[in-house]
């Protein structure tokens, strides 16, 4: 028997990966084929993103690309879950969070940061109505009216705001309309009495002026039981409100503005962190794991108050259209608060000693402004060119309590400031109309000034204020060249670039500060339409490596955490996207991703957890040697499909939609332990309904989860097996209506 290296079987696995997604292609397309040949489809309808800035059919646009709208949007966040809803949902994406609805982590091709520090900084950018949402807080916005979630993936660093180097989600409103009175409601009621309401309403108030106020509200009671009677009696509901209001003015003559106010309210609890829950030498649950109760004596809850504004203005000044985006993003009051050692003096197994923590942050004001110009020329050549200035203010804090007695035993304030500035470019050149070529370039200059505050019970060691500052110039080179009007193929080259980022301190870690990362990636794909556009398919592949990779160091024996960098991260994998009609009422839809990463830096350690079972080398100083490991939360394989069918009745339409996500394994932490492996996960959605009037009221009954997975999905590295696991199964019913 040949023996491979641990090299040659991932190098195998990745040209075997590409080979299966490849595979995918011919039989996806012959199985529509075969359809269509029985019975016409409709054709499908042109997607348009704006990945490059302009509006452009996706076929079109040189970057890995997905696009998220309409009924398959509408689906998944039907039960009123926040934005980790995402993860798996197109290929490449994962988000997770230990913080619950709040403060979500963005990770795409395995690239991304699992800092919990108020002050962190992640390589996934998140882009709202075009203002970029900086800290950890603002990503969390809910999901309501809106046109379309695009993410796209690879660096991004010429023409999104800072800090993209791992590719860009990016929200988009519903805007408001000028010619027609109309909006939704939509209303649905599920399992632990979960309340999902929202809707919009667009209303023309003159031939120049137009408004669209939308609205939510989400509620789930209180159901998992406290059996620790001293503490809450019932724990794991929220209530979540938030508002949208926009108004657009189009006096015609080449002049739009568009003026937008939105705010975020929520309360309810915190993760729930359970003790010793994974059982010993595996990943597994333990033994009459019970996801509806916990012991805890600790306070478990989390508040959160956000707010923003933004205003942008367009000139078409005939040979070129200027662009002004002002934007302001705010956090009034955060603060949650947890019981981390995860169960009470009695257990639920060894707890070496009680502890609760909380996180807050008193205020964040985040303001930005870029002026952008591009051209609209007729010709070969069009560029577009700007500047970008950012300036955030924050302030956060951190308290330790003991949760025998409820006392605070330590609180540490910290403060920072960060201010950048930006200016970029970027041409696209037609040599033909099959071939073309883009170009783009940003120079970036980013700052942070850091210091403490105040501290209660907490010696800090080291500095109480540090400075950190890097600028950087990142490029961008890209060709697309169509093989014929169904089939274009495309080739990209591209940098990014993270700047510094800065950790506070604790009673055992001074503050750290990561140095600056950057990356370069090589990617390549094809986008088609296939069968006279009854379906499209898009399939990458790509590799990167990223040089001084920013990484979290989290606990050992002690629930801290503080940044180091890594010599050199290698990733490399294979993407696909496919959606058609099998038939005129049967329409499908399939995702995959082949994420494979690497930690490539011999020098690198870091502490072992108390109680579990560490699968790396050990060094002669007791710690875990990482050098080679997988980057957290990084599953290899991403699926995801879903499926429509739908049949005449009576003066509608009744219809069965399906959707499914699966994940392979994810290691917590940046050293592999069997206890902290998360396990592959599936989790499917179906969903049965009826609608009529030609398609304006909906009535449905739905499942999310509807296999009742339980998952352990994230840990807590501490003194014991503690862990937190996925969103429970949920049935419901949901009536929706257009007007």
């Amino acid at each position: 028997m040949i023996k491979m290296s641990k090299m040659h079987k991932r190098v195998i696995g990745a040209h075997g990966a590409v080979l299966a997604l490849t595979a995918l292609l011919p039989i996806a397309s012959a199985m529509a084929q075969a359809q269509v040949q029985t019975q016409a489809a409709p054709e499908l309808q042109t997607v348009t993103v704006t990945a490059q800035r302009r509006t452009e059919n996706i076929k079109e646009v040189p970057v890995s690309v997905s696009l998220l709208k309409d009924e398959k949007l509408d689906v998944i966040v039907s039960g009123g879950q926040d934005i980790r809803v995402l993860a798996g949902k197109v290929p490449s994406l994962n988000v997770e969070s230990s913080n619950g609805r709040t403060f979500p982590r963005f990770y795409i091709r395995g690239y991304g940061n699992t800092d919990f520090n108020t002050f962190a900084s992640q390589p996934v950018s998140l882009i709202y109505d075009d203002v970029v949402q900086e800290n950890p807080i603002l990503k969390g916005f809910p999901i309501f009216d809106l046109a379309g979630v695009e993410v796209l993936r690879g660096p991004q660093g010429t023409l999104f705001g800072r800090n993209t180097p791992a590719g860009v989600v990016k929200f988009e409103s519903e805007k408001p309309k000028l010619d027609k009175f109309g909006g939704y409601y939509n209303a649905s009621v599920a399992t632990h009495n979960t309340v999902n309401v929202d809707g919009a309403v667009n209303v023309p108030l003159s031939k120049e002026w137009a408004a669209r106020f939308s609205t939510l509200r989400q509620h789930r009671d209180d159901f998992v039981d406290n059996t620790f009677t001293k503490q809450d009696d019932a724990l794991e509901g929220y209530n979540e409100h938030a508002e949208r209001l926009q108004v657009l003015y189009n006096p015609g003559a080449g002049f739009n503005a568009l003026f937008n106010v939105h705010q975020r309210s929520t309360t309810g609890s915190s993760r729930l962190f359970r003790a010793n829950i994974i059982k010993k030498g595996t990943n597994e649950l333990v033994d009459g794991f019970d996801a509806d109760k916990i012991a805890n004596n600790g306070l478990n809850f989390q508040a959160l108050r956000t707010n923003g504004a933004n205003v942008r203005l367009s000139w078409d000044l005939g040979a070129v259209k200027l662009y002004s985006i002002t934007g302001y993003e705010g956090v009034d009051h955060y603060l949650s608060r947890g019981d981390i050692d995860g169960g009470v003096p009695s257990g639920p197994g060894v707890i070496p000693f009680q502890v609760e923590t909380a996180g807050g942050i008193a205020d964040v004001k985040q303001y930005s402004q870029e002026f952008r110009v591009e051209s609209k020329n007729s010709g070969p050549v069009n560029w577009q060119a700007g500047v970008y200035y950012y300036n955030e203010d924050a302030n956060g804090f951190s308290n330790n309590y003991n949760s025998t007695t409820g006392a605070q035993t330590s609180h540490l304030a910290s403060h920072q400031k960060n201010t950048a500035w930006a200016a970029f470019g970027s041409v696209n050149y037609a040599f033909s109309d099959a071939f073309t070529v883009r170009g783009g370039l940003r120079y970036t200059n980013d700052k942070k000034d850091f210091n403490t505050v105040s501290a209660v019970n907490v010696v800090q060691i080291g500095p109480a204020a540090v400075g950190a500052s890097s600028n950087k110039a990142n490029w961008d080179l890209s060709g697309t060249y169509k093989l014929n009007k169904d089939v274009n193929v495309y080739a990209r080259v591209a940098t990014g670039f993270r700047a510094p980022s800065v950790a506070a301190a604790s009673a055992s870690v001074p503050i750290t500060v990561a140095d600056a990362e950057t990356i370069t990636s090589v990617e390549a794909g094809v986008k088609a339409d296939l069968l006279n556009r009854r379906a499209r398919v898009a399939f990458s592949v790509y590799d990167y490596q990223v040089k001084n990779q920013q990484l979290t160091v989290v606990g050992g024996n002690s629930n801290v955490n503080r940044l180091i960098n890594a010599a050199k991260t290698n990733g490399r994998g294979a993407e696909l996207d496919f959606e058609g009609f099998v038939t005129s009422n049967f329409k499908v839809s399939a995702g995959g991703s082949y994420n494979f990463t690497e930690i490539r830096d011999a020098s690198l350690s870091v502490n072992k957890c108390a109680q579990c079972t560490i699968t790396n080398p050990i060094n002669a100083a007791g710690r875990v040697v990482i050098d080679g490991n997988p980057l957290p939360q990084a599953p290899r394989w991403i699926l995801n499909g879903t499926a429509r069918y739908s049949m005449d009745l009576g003066e509608g339409q009744m219809f069965v939609f399906t959707d499914w996500a699966y994940r392979s394994k994810i290691n917590f932490f940046l050293y592999e332990a069997k206890e902290f492996t998360g396990k592959p996960l599936v989790e499917g959605g179906l969903r049965v309904g009826y609608t009529w009037d030609g398609g304006k009221y909906e009535v449905a009954a739905y499942g999310r989860n509807v296999t009742g997975t339980e998952r352990i999905v994230g840990g807590i590295d501490f003194n014991n097996l503690t862990g937190f696991t996925n969103e429970p199964r949920l049935w419901g019913v949901q009536f929706k209506g257009n007007f």
